[in-house]
């Protein structure tokens, strides 16, 4: 079994109460993965591109907002160290569930934030996060990208995806309702459009512009930035210089 350890580090931001109700609630994060509608071959397309990036037996891994274990289990593996962080009690408690399940023992599950997680052993080779930055407000964005290169050794990768508006301002109207509208009716198919109107009231994605600034200046090169075609997600390779 995985270790597990939860930090205590005070941090400066209550970021599990950033974390959304719904991610606090066991009977929500016991459907998530279902909700969240991922296709099979995600983590087998995100695994690829991290080894054609460098990603080996060797490699160490952190999973920001690591959720259910999904990415963190898939990656195990492939590296010597995964470390799966997230800074919900409900989720992480599913996570250890899963790691116990699969026997898997090179997973370490950690209840922590992007602010409050510490570190523990060498510096790290990738750092992965998935749909969790946007929980931060964008100051808190800036000092989390900063943490996260810290973490990483020179010429470590950070891969982020996440909702990201890749629009300018005077076009927003057109693609939010775009997004809203595509949206499904029932929440048992997804993210309905009363879920996502929340989304955009309470939560914290950024624009991309505004964003890959932040990445540039916590340190990052940036390698490969992509967005889908409603603009509404973005994806991104950056690397710490060697």
């Amino acid at each position: 079994m995985g270790q597990s350890y939860t930090h205590r580090r005070s941090a400066p931001l209550d970021e599990v109460a950033l974390a959304g109700a719904e991610h606090l609630d066991p009977a929500h994060v016991a459907g998530y993965d279902r909700k969240a509608g991922l296709d099979p071959s995600y983590e087998t397309s995100e695994i690829a591109l991290l080894r054609e990036l460098g990603l080996g037996l060797e490699s160490s891994l952190l999973d920001f907002g690591a959720g259910t274990g999904r990415f963190a289990l898939a990656a195990a593996p492939h590296c010597r160290r995964v470390v799966a962080v997230d800074v919900s009690p409900a989720m992480i408690a599913v996570l250890e569930q899963n790691v116990a399940d699969r026997g898997v023992t090179n997973v370490e599950c950690v209840q922590a934030g992007f602010l409050s997680y510490e570190h523990r052993g060498e510096p790290l080779d990738f750092v992965y996060s998935r749909n969790a930055l946007h929980h931060l407000p964008d100051f808190w964005k800036a000092l989390a990208l900063r943490r996260m290169r810290q973490l990483l050794r020179p010429g470590g990768v950070l891969r982020v995806r996440d909702i990201v508006f890749a629009f300018d301002i005077d076009q927003s109207d057109a693609y939010l309702a775009a997004w809203l509208d595509a949206a499904p009716a029932s929440a048992d198919e997804g993210w309905t459009r009363a879920e996502l109107e929340t989304h955009l009231h309470e939560e914290q994605s950024t624009f991309s512009w505004l964003l890959e600034p932040m990445l540039e200046q916590a340190g990052f090169a940036i390698e490969h930035a992509g967005y889908d075609s409603r603009r509404v997600f973005a994806e991104y390779v950056c690397r710490v210089p060697a």
